[in-house]
C-alpha cells in the first residue's frame, strides 16, 4: 500500500480552524466535508477527523485508514488547489472501505472537486 505523503495532510489545529471558519461544507449521511480553495498549491491536502462517538480507537483508526486509502486511489482526479477536511459520522462504522470511498466520491462530485 502506498502512503498518503505528509505533504498531503493537514495537521495543525489552526489550519483546521481556518478551513472550518472560511471554507464551504457539504454532507451526506456518513461524512461531512469542509473544503477551501487555495491558489498555487501543487496538490490537494486532506485532514481527517473521527470523533470518539464513532467508536473505540481500533474502529476510528480503521475509518481513517479507509479514508486515506480512498484519497490515494482518487488522487489523480481530485483538484489540486483545495484543502479538504473529512469528518466521519456514526453510520460510517458499518461501512467497508469501498463504501467509504463511494461516499467520498459522491461528496467530491457534488462539490465539483474532481478534475474534468
Amino acid at each position: 500500500m502506498i502512503d498518503l505523503k505528509k505533504a498531503y495532510r493537514i495537521k495543525k489545529n489552526n489550519e483546521f480552524q481556518q478551513i472550518f471558519k472560511t471554507g464551504k461544507s457539504f454532507a451526506n449521511r456518513e461524512l461531512v466535508i469542509y473544503y477551501k480553495r487555495k491558489e498555487d498549491q501543487e496538490h490537494f491536502r486532506i485532514g481527517i477527523s473521527v470523533g470518539k462517538k464513532i467508536g473505540n480507537a481500533v474502529t476510528r483508526n480503521r475509518v481513517k485508514r479507509c479514508v486515506r486509502e480512498a484519497f490515494i486511489q482518487l488522487e489523480p482526479s481530485v483538484k489540486n488547489d483545495v484543502d479538504i477536511i473529512i469528518i466521519a459520522r456514526k453510520p460510517v462504522v458499518n461501512m467497508d472501505c469501498s463504501d467509504i470511498k463511494r461516499s467520498i466520491e459522491h461528496l467530491l462530485r457534488k462539490q465539483r472537486l474532481f478534475l474534468k
